[in-house]
């Protein structure tokens, strides 16, 4: 039985399936998955060996280098892949089950930030405690696209 994924950006304005195993996801810390993540690491799925499609929309493309490329939603700016000649990678979190894919391997570490090994030392706090300080919290209603396929998606959210 080959097991089936799907995903897409946070607008729901592209979206993909994989078919195949998944067994390659990784964090990478250089300085360039930094920035197109805006994060201190782009945790990553390889796809290569699988049958990948994009099933709606059409990802923009960066070149931020010479050999790789990187998918992003155009009207959200959802990072969405990693393309270099040998493979495709796509953002782990972008999956609509991202904790299937759990790190098994980590890339660039001469660029990683050494706080990020702490991360899970610090205090953790569930949204509810904020209600007090940002009462607004209480009355929002997301237009992120739900975490599985739909027929389709309202344009929700985007600025004209």
């Amino acid at each position: 039985m080959t097991s089936t994924y799907s995903g897409g950006c946070q607008c729901g304005a592209v979206r993909f399936r994989v078919s195949g195993p998944l067994k390659d996801a990784s964090i990478c810390h250089c300085r360039m998955c930094q920035k197109a993540f805006g994060g201190y690491y782009a945790p990553l799925v390889s796809v290569r060996g699988t049958d990948f499609e994009w099933t709606r929309g059409t990802r923009k493309i960066f070149r931020s280098s010479n050999v790789v490329s990187r998918g992003f939603c155009g009207d959200c700016g959802t990072p969405l892949t990693y393309e270099a000649p040998d493979g495709v990678a796509v953002a782990a979190g972008a999956f609509d089950d991202p904790a299937a894919f759990p790190p098994t391997t980590q890339f660039g570490i001469e660029c990683r930030i050494a706080f990020v090994d702490h991360l899970h030392e610090l205090p953790g706090h569930p949204t509810e405690e904020d209600l007090e300080q940002a009462p607004y919290l209480a009355d929002i209603v997301s237009y992120q696209h739900p975490d599985h396929d739909t027929a389709d998606w309202p344009d929700q959210g985007l600025e004209p």
